[in-house]
């Protein structure tokens, strides 16, 4: 992999991930652009505890640009774009409409082809695999900044889970605290060593799913993927690597080797599970991909007993049946409490049915 670090015409940063050691990134940012101006403020729920992003500027972002107008496609035949070259490999630079920003964290895009038709199952897997190197350099990067706490890369994909930009793309978050739901998981594997004489938690359920077999998805060598016993979505699925590391960063070549080819079938499966169509006429390339949202846990950076928590990935849509969305109505928005419609063992059922052949 090559690193290539640059600047773009606002002074954001843009990284360059290229598989060629040769590649040269030499073009520059030939937009007229203001410089980033930013509202951006953590505040404090006192009732329950946890933080909420104030970031008014979001109001102003791109939104559903025509594919020709698309800002995270290369640079070509005149129309400036945010990646200044004519192609690309993966890049990944500072959002300019963040959530976060300065004393607050900091907010990243990750491009992840310069092919804006295509999704990140259509990667092959020595694409995948840079993506990989991508997130796990930035993880590094950005937990070395005083003021991240926890970095979180993920990607959202599709309309209906409110992507505003077509192009195949995931984002970092590197907050100034740790995430309420982090909190949630370190105070359960608290009580759970506490209960059991110092037993691991993350431990513990994937060892337990592996005995059951009933919500196995796919497994590898180094890799297992399950619905857990209590899935909050429709169709989620868990990927955990064999050997707890607390994040990217701490994965041995082994697993990294194998990551591609594990997660490109998840995603394969993901966009066949409701491949029956939804009796309207015939499917759209877009209606056949499933909205998801891939979220990769990982250790706050400063965390006491980070060690003891593990690294693992979660894949979930909203849609429940061909055509049919899981709304969050009253109970799981007003109260945090998830109904699912859709048994954790009839999902991972419907997920190995749709196996690659």
């Amino acid at each position: 992999m090559k690193k290539t670090t640059t600047r773009l015409a606002d002074g954001r940063e843009l990284i360059y991930y290229d598989s060629r050691d040769d590649t040269a990134r030499t073009a520059t940012d030939r937009r007229p652009l203001d410089p980033v101006s930013t509202a951006s403020e953590i505040r404090h729920d006192r009732l329950l505890g946890d933080a909420v992003a104030i970031a008014s500027h979001r109001q102003g972002r791109t939104y559903h640009p025509p594919a020709d107008q698309c800002p995270l496609c290369p640079t070509r035949e005149g129309r400036l774009t945010e990646i200044p070259e004519a192609d690309y490999d993966v890049a990944v630079f500072e959002n300019r409409f963040p959530s976060l920003a300065g004393d607050s964290g900091r907010c990243e895009v990750v491009c992840f082809t310069p092919d804006h038709d295509a999704s990140f199952a259509d990667l092959t897997p020595a694409q995948a695999a840079l993506v990989l190197d991508a997130w796990t350099d930035r993880t590094a990067a950005l937990s070395q900044l005083p003021q991240v706490a926890q970095v979180f890369c993920f990607e959202n994909r599709g309309a209906e889970i409110g992507v505003t930009l077509g192009h195949p793309h995931g984002q970092i978050y590197a907050y100034p605290f740790t995430t309420p739901r982090t909190e949630r998981m370190l105070t359960s594997l608290a009580a759970h060593r506490e209960a059991t004489g110092g037993r691991n938690l993350f431990d513990d359920v994937l060892a337990d799913e592996r005995a059951a077999g009933r919500r196995i998805v796919l497994e590898g060598d180094h890799w297992t993927a399950f619905v857990p016993y209590a899935a909050h979505w429709p169709y989620e699925v868990h990927l955990y690597p064999r050997r707890r590391v607390p994040d990217l960063t701490a994965l041995d070549d082994a697993a990294r080797t194998e990551f591609p080819q594990i997660y490109l079938e998840l995603l394969r499966r993901f966009d066949r599970i409701f491949d029956e169509g939804d009796g309207r006429g015939p499917r759209t390339p877009d209606a056949a991909r499933t909205p998801y949202i891939a979220a990769w846990h990982q250790a706050p950076v400063r965390a006491a007993d980070r060690a003891e928590f593990a690294l693992h990935l979660e894949l979930f849509t909203i849609r429940r049946t061909p055509g049919k969305l899981k709304f969050l109505a009253g109970s799981e928005s007003g109260m945090n409490v998830f109904i699912n419609d859709v048994p954790p063992e009839a999902a991972a059922e419907r997920l190995r049915e749709v196996a690659s052949k």
